[in-house]
């Protein structure tokens, strides 16, 4: 969910809603997670989704549609982009249908998908709830669709859609793993969702069973959906920091949240840090200025080869891919300049899948 106007619509929407816990005692390790949160501070290494085939001839004539979420926002747009790029590359059409985030669009973009009779049909980050009789319409006529990068490995699609998932779940556990781990097990945190997105669920799946881990830990849940970050986030999260002063972290689902948190923060005076997952440029840069402790970040690069990949795989008769093993990077004060001053897309991330992928297309 890269939206940095936070204000782009999801496709189904839902209310403000408030959870409160302590979570259950129970033991937690420590080093364990230590261990686990060290492993993603690496630089990720290249590792094969599945066997090697020779992409060039088994896509030879072949044409593909990416509809994403919004080609204006940085991550669903940069993705398409990079997409049609490599194609190019391999040698064959991948077109890039242009959507500001408007659900009509979705529809008009299958649609053209349908009607221009493409090979495989990608919807990029939108709802496929939203968008299952469109996706009827294109398994009638022999299509595949996919929903790419829109939920986590444990998510099972509406019919007839396939997934190309991305493990949000971790990314939930490493966000929770390092609030522990950096409280030595006596956290306070404020976690704020949004339960209108379709990869919620897998995030929640990683934060709290992690949390419930620490006997000493102290949890409270806000939900804010995305149409309303730009209207009730600040405020909302300003109310808890007020209402609770010893809030110390706050676990932020996405890092498109991050630019109403962090006003919330300075304005009450607050020490609670802020931890989340994207990866965004806008945030990272925040990092640099301190602003925020950690973001979980993903290369755009390396997730348009992983979804490329796994769409190849599915009109070349190969196995369908069920993790895309497109890696969960953590910057925080210790190496966010890698990414560059100011940080830059798909930056910082090292560059091993790139021949990684080329020998495992047989482009090398």
């Amino acid at each position: 969910m890269r939206n940095k106007t936070g204000a782009l619509l999801g496709a189904l929407l839902a209310g403000l809603s408030i959870a409160a816990f302590s979570t259950p005692a129970a033991a937690v390790d420590l080093e364990a997670m230590k261990a686990h949160v060290a492993d993603h501070q690496k630089l990720p290494e290249f590792q094969a989704p599945g066997e090697p085939f020779d992409a060039r001839a088994c896509m030879k004539d072949k044409k593909l549609i990416v509809v994403p979420f919004s080609s204006s926002v940085e991550f669903t747009g940069g993705v398409a982009s990079r997409m049609v790029e490599i194609a190019k590359d391999i040698g064959f059409q991948y077109d890039h249908y242009r959507t500001q985030g408007q659900p009509s669009q979705w529809i008009q973009g299958i649609n053209q998908g349908i009607s221009q009779k493409y090979d495989l049909i990608d919807v990029l980050m939108p709802d496929p709830r939203a968008l299952v009789p469109q996706g009827m319409q294109a398994k009638e006529a022999g299509i595949p669709i996919v929903a790419a990068h829109a939920a986590g490995l444990d998510t099972k699609p509406p019919e007839p859609f396939l997934m190309v998932p991305i493990d949000y779940t971790q990314a939930g556990q490493l966000m929770a793993e390092w609030v522990v781990t950096k409280t030595e097990g006596k956290a306070n945190v404020l976690f704020l969702t949004a339960k209108d997105s379709f990869s919620a669920e897998s995030v929640m799946s990683g934060v709290l069973p992690t949390l419930e881990q620490c006997e000493d830990c102290k949890v409270k849940q806000q939900n804010v959906n995305v149409v309303d970050w730009g209207t009730r986030l600040q405020p909302t999260v300003q109310a808890e920091l007020l209402r609770d002063p010893s809030i110390d972290y706050i676990i932020v689902m996405y890092d498109g949240m991050a630019q109403f948190v962090v006003p919330a923060v300075e304005l009450t005076q607050s020490k609670a840090k802020i931890v989340t997952f994207n990866g965004s440029p806008f945030v990272l840069d925040l990092v640099q200025q301190g602003r925020v402790e950690m973001d979980i970040g993903e290369s755009i690069d390396w997730v348009a080869h992983a979804i490329l990949d796994a769409e190849m795989r599915i009109l070349c008769g190969l196995p369908h891919v069920t993790d895309p093993k497109a890696p969960l990077y953590i910057f925080d004060a210790s190496n966010v300049d890698t990414a560059g001053t100011p940080p830059q897309v798909s930056t910082g991330y090292g560059d091993a899948y790139v021949e990684g992928y080329r020998k495992l297309w047989g482009l090398q």
